[in-house]
């Protein structure tokens, strides 16, 4: 029985480095395709980042009391 389970265990993890053997294999040669030939690349390529709006100064406190007035004025 304890031989038995040995031999499961052996097998059992063999096939699991052969998976990612074989993985990694098609993995390096899926990026060494799309790099030797870019027109088969379907990824859109990236958007550059749009810089934000520098916030203004000092606006804070106008911004919370208009607010505040806003939902008090609210029934």
């Amino acid at each position: 029985m304890l031989q038995q389970g040995l031999v499961l265990l052996v097998a059992g993890m063999g096939i699991a480095i052969l998976f990612l053997f074989v993985l990694s294999l098609v993995t390096t040669g899926m990026s060494a395709l799309l790099r030797a030939f870019p027109a088969l690349n379907v990824l859109p390529d990236p958007e550059p980042k749009k810089k934000a709006a520098p916030r203004a100064a000092g606006n804070e406190d106008e911004a919370i009391a208009a607010a505040i007035a806003v939902a008090l004025n609210r029934k």
